[in-house]
């Protein structure tokens, strides 16, 4: 489903496609900021304290979130000056791109990053050694784990429109509502590996996203019925 986004809305517009990879820039620098606060907060604790490892692990994703959606912010504001540069530059006085336009591209670039990075993760753990499940943990890890890829990639494409309209209009409750979100989404993969404890949470919380996300973006359900109806 993320390829077929990328494919079918932005590969064909090179300007989209700057946009999109510059969103991946973005959310790549986040990770590694959080990591390395992270990495040092381990180093400097006492490895042997279990309850505190878990409560730096649980600092460490609460952090990366939180300094994922400052980074949004602060694409948000250089798009912002991009966008009045276009129209600076352009002929007819119009950007050739609109903020909603923009919105959805840079949550896909931080989706598909987001993703990029997930996936390599597993496809390092599939490599071994030792098999999955072999000690009585369960064998669908890395079917849920792609599920789990997929949803994040859908939920930071919606969360980047969403996010975006809310700095627009000045609605910080639509970004507070964000970061909520994503907080939540996060926080529950820690109830792994109970992964209903997780997936089903995270699948609820995108389609009320993208609900939003459409209703924001100027959708009506009379538009919805004829996309399913093929009219």
């Amino acid at each position: 489903p993320a390829l077929g986004l990328f494919l079918f809305t932005i590969a064909r517009d090179p300007l989209r496609i700057i946009i999109l990879i510059a969103g991946a820039f973005f959310w790549l620098v986040s990770l590694l900021l959080s990591s390395l606060i992270w990495f040092i907060a381990v180093k400097a604790s006492d490895p042997q304290d279990e309850p505190l490892q878990k409560g730096l692990l649980i600092f460490g994703v609460m952090f990366s979130v939180l300094l994922q959606e400052a980074f949004r912010f602060l694409y948000y504001k250089l798009l912002r000056k991009a966008i009045e540069g276009l129209v600076a530059l352009s002929e007819d006085g119009c950007s050739p791109i609109s903020i909603q336009q923009m919105a959805y591209v840079a949550g896909v670039g931080f989706g598909l990053m987001s993703g990029a990075f997930s996936m390599i993760n597993l496809l390092a753990d599939a490599l071994g050694p030792g098999t999955v499940g072999i000690h009585g943990d369960s064998q669908l890890y890395f079917l849920t784990s792609a599920f789990m890829t997929m949803v994040l990639i859908f939920l930071h494409t919606f969360w980047g429109i969403l996010f975006f309209h809310g700095c627009e209009h000045r609605r910080w409750w639509e970004i507070a509502a964000v970061v909520v979100m994503h907080l939540a989404v996060s926080g529950s993969t820690f109830c792994n590996p109970l992964y209903v404890g997780s997936l089903v949470p995270s699948y609820l919380l995108m389609a009320a996203a993208a609900a939003w996300a459409y209703s924001l973006s100027g959708g009506s359900t009379q538009n919805l019925r004829r996309f399913l109806l093929c009219k």
